[in-house]
């Protein structure tokens, strides 16, 4: 257990986390940003990267419902709209299919899940099950890997954008929103965080919740880079290059 940590330390304790796990890190990273991987391997990620996205509204909605303040709700809800937008054809999730759009995979098929890694399906459903069932400290203290997204966000754009000829500016669109929604979203949740973490075992709780969302996006990666990088074994039921796509 921790000492009592003064607001600030604790804003150090958590990006401490960040600097040494966030999953920008992952080897897979260096080689999606370096232009390393092959259409088939930038296709699987995208697919896999899929169900998270489109489970974040999904959380933030758990998050939603038990916040008794109005004034929180109003700021968390937004959330939700930029990932659904406000209407057919707009927001995040749109915009990400466009991406898988462009990369080659029906529409239905994404949408439907079919082929999953069993491992994004497990490693997603955790996340989305611990924001369910742990304190609401912890479920928006788990969201503060959005502090370190800014950067990985620009490498990987301008990496992906000069490496592969099958990838556009506007098929990379999801991206540019995030920007600036990530930035304004963690720095809420660190205010929130940092107010309401007021004894060493709520600190404690919110820096093994972090740790905890740092470990399911590596994990992701992990289980990415195991079916199509090396050694290059989808497991029953994933999506195989080159296979007849069945939603």
């Amino acid at each position: 257990m921790i000492s009592w940590l003064s607001p600030s330390e604790l804003e150090t304790a958590l990006r401490d986390i960040g600097g040494r796990r966030y999953h920008s890190l992952h080897p897979f990273h260096g080689m999606l940003h370096g232009g390393k991987l092959n259409r088939d391997q930038v296709r699987a990620w995208a697919l896999n990267r899929y169900y998270y996205q489109a489970m974040i509204p999904v959380k933030d909605a758990m998050i939603l419902t038990r916040m008794n303040d109005a004034s929180l709700r109003r700021i968390w809800r937004q959330r939700i709209v930029d990932h659904d937008g406000t209407s057919e054809g707009d927001g995040g999730l749109e915009r990400w299919l466009q991406l898988t759009d462009s990369l080659g995979f029906p529409r239905d098929y994404v949408i439907s899940n079919a082929g999953l890694l069993p491992a994004t399906r497990f490693a997603v459903e955790a996340y989305v099950n611990f924001v369910r069932d742990r304190p609401l400290l912890e479920a928006i203290a788990s969201s503060l890997t959005e502090l370190f997204s800014p950067n990985i966000i620009s490498e990987r754009v301008a990496g992906m954008l000069k490496s592969y000829d099958f990838v556009s500016r506007e098929t990379l669109a999801y991206f540019d929103g995030r920007l600036s929604q990530a930035s304004r979203d963690a720095d809420f949740a660190l205010e929130y965080v940092k107010h309401n973490a007021t004894t060493p075992q709520l600190q404690q709780s919110v820096l093994d919740a972090l740790t905890f969302k740092c470990d399911v996006l590596w994990s992701l990666l992990d289980a990415i880079h195991h079916a199509y990088v090396s050694p290059g074994l989808p497991p029953p039921g994933a999506w195989i290059p080159g296979a007849e796509l069945r939603s």
